[in-house]
């Protein structure tokens, strides 16, 4: 334990040194009256340590039967960065020893929480962004961004389709942070509202279109930008539907 405190100090002192640098250069670029004219990155999934941190989720908490694996990819011929994959199997079948689960059929994987510094909690200020941006290959089926910010109610989430225009493709997609609807338990919230865009703790993808069998989702990186111009394709038509509802199980329009 002893020998552990340098290094926990060390790695405290350097992520307290990048996030001044960081507060420093926004000051110094006058970001806060001109808007952020670089990307910001939010999460990449580099090497191992960066996927074997994130957190996976499926409905095996309540006893459900689906499947899903979080599994590091490294670059090689067939594969042009190194990247996360996301997959595993789907299934609705209820837990037999647990008569009050109604619902069942979901798998889902988020960003691990981000380590403090002297600044406190590290959260990211996505504020001066317009957009989230993902670099994925989807298998086209009806995934749903997932934002989790420091509001009021934790298990509150901020949520969108993620719209792949190119399954079996690598592809950059685009969604405007203030296009994501606030959910509670896969439901709307009523009244909205906007994305705490200083404070946002984890981003993450979940799968719940019980739509039994396999999945598969790659994902390189996650960053904020203000550039549209990275694939724009990746962003959804306006009025596309999504598959939210409010309680009174009408369909929420993005």
């Amino acid at each position: 334990m002893r020998a552990a405190q340098p290094l926990l100090a060390k790695g405290f002192i350097s992520r307290s040194m990048a996030e001044l640098k960081r507060r420093t250069s926004i000051v110094t670029k006058l970001e806060p009256i001109k808007g952020a004219t670089t990307p910001r990155p939010l999460y990449n999934f580099d090497d191992e340590a960066s996927v074997r941190d994130s957190i996976r989720m499926s409905d095996s908490l309540i006893g459900g039967s689906s499947q899903v694996a979080f599994d590091f990819v490294p670059s090689s011929a067939d594969n042009p960065a190194p990247h996360a994959r996301f997959h595993g199997s789907i299934s609705v079948a209820l837990p037999a020893d647990r008569p009050k689960v109604q619902r069942s059929g979901y798998a889902g994987f988020r960003t691990p929480d981000q380590p403090a510094t002297m600044f406190g909690n590290s959260l990211w200020d996505i504020d001066p962004y317009m957009y989230l941006a993902m670099r994925i290959k989807s298998d086209g089926r009806a995934y749903f961004i997932n934002v989790q910010t420091e509001g009021v109610e934790p298990t509150d989430l901020h949520q969108h389709r993620l719209f792949a225009k190119r399954p079996g493709q690598w592809e950059t997609v685009l969604v405007k942070w203030n296009e994501f609807v606030r959910t509670n338990h896969g439901f709307v919230v009523e009244p909205q509202t906007e994305l705490l865009r200083q404070k946002v703790r984890t981003v993450g993808i979940g799968l719940t279109d019980r739509v039994e069998g396999p999945f598969e989702l790659c994902i390189e990186r996650i960053w904020a930008t203000n550039n549209v111009k990275e694939e724009r394709e990746g962003l959804p038509s306006k009025g596309s539907g999504g598959q939210l509802r409010n309680r009174k199980g009408e369909k929420v329009q993005w």
